[in-house]
């Protein structure tokens, strides 16, 4: 049963009893045990013997899943004090009320993730895909008491390419043990017993995505309707990798580009907070994605524009070595993301202890994105992933926060749409708390759609209530 040593007895900043037990360790991926992947694993606070597993994948490439917990729907709120230490208050809209749940900083080199031999961060897709997929097998081996329980994976923005080629794996695995306990008595791994899989805000496939940024801030009323037709006609309905597009079409672009680029770009709403005095025009808060639609030879104008938790579309689907954005944006911070909590509390020595994590001497800072590791978006479009995954009768949830500029619910959307099931629920609102929490449509083979009123590109961390209520309504396989 659980490893009595990743047990976490207490929190630093939080003084009463937890509402269920917590693990946190490493999990050595690689034979030498120089691959270290760490989790940070909350039990569920119903019935942790029954409720699902679920893997929790944040960003980047490069983003700790750290954001998700303390952000979004981990056990506690987290208040800013005068100390150093923030005060953690239980969250009552957790994830953790209704599933176990395993935050994973993915891949190595992100978060307290770590490797004695440095080439390891240097890493692709389908490298992220197969350590996490280790990960679980060995995670299972050390937590064997959950290994019956339905297991789910979720995640958002560039998890949209960790989660499904990860869930593939653990099908393709499975696949492998089936095989060989045929013709062996001898079972070494244990099979991984998913079900479905949850996507927020997710990168899927650039034509998709990159399409959907115009249509949306037309949609939102954020450029005129006349800059809308000029550019739809000057570009032919075409915004993205076109390889003969005109001058007028680059221009029309980049004038939507400037009348857009003072918002929140994870949440069209909100004011960007950034902690330091630079103006928000400086930086630009912009999906790179606008800044280099129309033409494909034409370099990113400004390369320091990249931007927090989401990759930048354009650049991560190129078949290329990918910089993290980190590393393009120098020291800075994630525009309009100020993460002065997470790294305050997870840099303090006594945190590190409780939650098993090595040294600062020895794996270096805890950063939010990491500027250690260059990734390669080895895989391409994602579609072809969630036809296989549904048609092998795995449940599969596509949400969006309606108010993202970054992964805009315009190109998730249409992609879901272009899959070409059935549906079987059409287009109709959702409730939540008695009132319209979004809306959403099914598709035939366990495919739906689902929009939160209101939310950026991290639902959870907007619209708790309204997370919780259809993440539980889908663990539990009801009609959200």
């Amino acid at each position: 049963s659980a490893p009595q040593s990743a047990l976490i007895t207490k929190l630093p900043g939080f003084n009463n009893n937890f509402p269920s037990k917590h693990y946190a360790g490493y999990v050595a991926i690689d034979k030498e045990g120089s691959k270290n992947l760490w989790y940070y694993f909350v039990e569920s606070e119903r019935n942790a013997s029954e409720d699902p597993v679920v893997l929790w994948l944040n960003g980047g490439p490069g983003c700790s899943s750290m954001d998700g917990f303390i952000y979004e729907h981990g056990p506690f709120n987290f208040e800013l004090t005068k100390t150093n230490i923030p005060r953690l208050h239980l969250n009552r809209y957790s994830w953790s009320k209704v599933s176990n749940i395993i935050y994973l900083d993915s891949p190595v080199g992100v978060g307290y993730s770590y490797s004695k031999d440095k080439s390891d961060y240097t890493t692709n897709d389908t490298k992220t895909a197969s350590d996490s997929h280790t990960f679980l097998i060995e995670w299972f081996k050390m937590f064997p008491e959950f290994q019956s329980n339905p297991f789910f994976i979720s995640g958002e923005s560039y998890a949209g390419i960790y989660v499904p080629s990860l869930a593939s794996e653990i099908v393709k695995g499975n696949k492998n043990i089936n095989k060989n306990n045929k013709t062996s008595t001898n079972v070494t791994k244990p099979i991984i017993n998913l079900k479905g899989y949850l996507v927020g805000n997710g990168v899927t496939d650039p034509m998709f995505d990159c399409h959907a940024l115009i249509p949306f801030a037309h949609g939102m009323a954020l450029i005129s309707n006349e800059l809308f037709e000029e550019t739809t006609s000057a570009c032919k309905g075409k915004y993205y990798d076109v390889p003969n597009a005109s001058d007028e079409c680059f221009n029309k672009i980049q004038k939507v580009a400037d009348v857009v680029s003072l918002l929140n770009v994870y949440n069209i709403l909100e004011p960007c907070n950034h902690k330091t005095s630079i103006p928000a025009f400086n930086i630009g808060s912009l999906p790179p994605s606008f800044l280099k639609l129309g033409k494909t030879e034409k370099p990113l104008p400004v390369r320091k524009r990249m931007f927090g938790r989401a990759w930048p579309l354009d650049v991560a689907v190129r078949p290329c070595i990918v910089p993290s954005w980190s590393q393009l944006l120098a020291d800075s911070n994630g525009f309009c993301i100020d993460d002065r909590i997470a790294t305050t509390w997870l840099n303090d020595p006594a945190v590190r202890k409780a939650v098993h994590a090595k040294e600062e001497s020895e794996i270096g800072r805890w950063v939010m994105y990491t500027k250690q590791i260059i990734y390669d978006h080895n895989i391409g479009s994602m579609i072809e992933f969630h036809r296989n995954l549904t048609l092998s009768g795995y449940r599969a949830l596509i949400y969006s926060g309606d108010h993202d500029m970054c992964v805009p619910y315009t190109g998730s959307e249409a992609w879901t749409k272009s899959m070409g099931y059935n549906v079987v629920d059409e287009w109709r609102p959702w409730i939540s708390n008695g009132m319209v929490g979004g809306f959403t449509q099914g598709y035939a083979n366990n495919l739906t759609f689902l929009t939160i009123k209101g939310a950026g590109h991290t639902v959870p961390e907007y619209k708790p209530q309204e997370a919780l209520d259809f993440y539980s309504r889908f663990l539990a396989g009801e009609k959200i």
